[in-house]
């Protein structure tokens, strides 16, 4: 149909509407945006939304809506055959962010206990279609995968398909901390893998726990939570700056434009770290002194203690996450072959089901 579009946001929730609006206050140069999703009346407000927007700011960002049932077989490749988008951000899943903060079923305790790995599976479902699409009908497509990233960007990596990065969680902190009143002066970097975030959740006397490495001038901060005490995040998922921390790299992709900053699953790399992009190209941009092994190492320890790691095609459960997905008799707590993503899916389905009709 046309081979203009730049931007495709597959999604029609918070997450994928903030990056969306974003975009229509921020945009410099011209950007065409479609937004895909089965929410007809969600769709239309995003677009009316969108294009209200652009005007109030005076940017040259236009933006369309298409409906269209994600999770149905071609979905992805019909979508990237009428369109032929430049960069696909993929913000769908059939796992809500809100899982985050509801409780008061099986299901619910399940996350909290095993962590958000155990939706894993669910988050990649959708980007793992879309990544096989673009795989084998627009290689030049890049994607940007928003559903849970940390994990699943490995998940795509290891089924053979190209990832750019995502959005949020170490770009969450990132700029948390650089918009910090008082703030040491200098270039900031983090390093951070998403188990990062939950101490900042909570009042600093009270937090403990997995600390992000904080670098002002390739200078490692000791405490990074006395540093940074005034900071706080929402127990909410952080969407008014995680959706949000995408649009700088998303507009300069559209542009050609160089561009520098914080990103999840970078080339498929487990956790988060500074990155930098030219020429469409990313890689990491650490500070002084540390290596992108040690970096790497880093962040895979999270999920190697407990959560879902990815070797060989082969996806892992770990720690506590493989001990309840064992208790509650689910036949891949072990792990699974990553080919066999959709049967397994299924399976998870089964289970999140049981699990969420049981309250506690």
């Amino acid at each position: 149909m046309t081979n203009s579009t730049e931007v495709l946001i597959t999604g029609t929730g918070m997450f994928a509407g903030r990056i969306a609006l974003d975009i229509a206050a921020t945009a410099k140069r011209p950007v065409t945006v479609v937004i895909a999703g089965r929410n007809a009346d969600r769709l239309a407000w995003l677009e009316t939304a969108g294009n209200a927007r652009a005007a109030m700011f005076g940017t040259p960002a236009r933006f369309r809506a298409h409906k269209i049932d994600l999770i149905e077989p071609g979905a992805s490749e019909a979508l990237l055959r009428q369109y032929q988008p430049k960069i696909v951000v993929q913000a769908a899943s059939i796992q809500t962010s809100s899982v985050i903060s509801d409780s008061g079923n099986r299901w619910t305790a399940l996350v909290a206990e095993g962590g958000l790995s155990a939706t894993a599976i669910f988050q990649a479902l959708i980007s793992a279609r879309m990544a096989g699409a673009i795989s084998r009908i627009a290689p030049q497509t890049l994607l940007i995968n928003c559903s849970f990233p940390d994990v699943v960007n490995g998940m795509i990596r290891a089924m053979g398909h190209q990832v750019l990065c995502g959005t949020g969680n170490v770009a969450i902190l990132s700029n948390v901390f650089q918009g910090t009143p008082g703030r040491p002066e200098g270039d900031l970097k983090v390093l951070a893998h998403y188990q990062c975030l939950a101490p900042w959740r909570r009042p600093p006397a009270e937090r403990s726990g997995p600390a992000p490495r904080i670098f002002i001038d390739d200078s490692e901060i000791a405490d990074p939570f006395a540093t940074f005490a005034a900071c706080r995040l929402t127990p909410e998922p952080a969407i008014e700056i995680s959706g949000a921390s995408g649009v700088t790299l998303i507009l300069a992709l559209a542009a050609g434009q160089d561009w520098r900053g914080h990103a999840p699953g970078p080339n498929g790399l487990p956790g988060g770290y500074p990155v930098k992009l030219r020429g469409g190209e990313m890689t990491l941009d650490l500070p002084a002194g540390l290596s992108d092994a040690d970096a790497i190492a880093w962040n895979d320890a999270f999920e190697a203690r407990s959560g879902l790691t990815v070797s060989g095609g082969n996806a892992h459960f770990n720690g506590a996450l493989a001990g309840v997905l064992a208790e509650e008799g689910f036949a891949h707590a072990a792990g699974f072959a990553l080919a066999d993503l959709e049967p397994v899916c299924d399976e998870m389905l089964s289970l999140r089901a049981r699990l969420q009709a049981q309250p506690i």
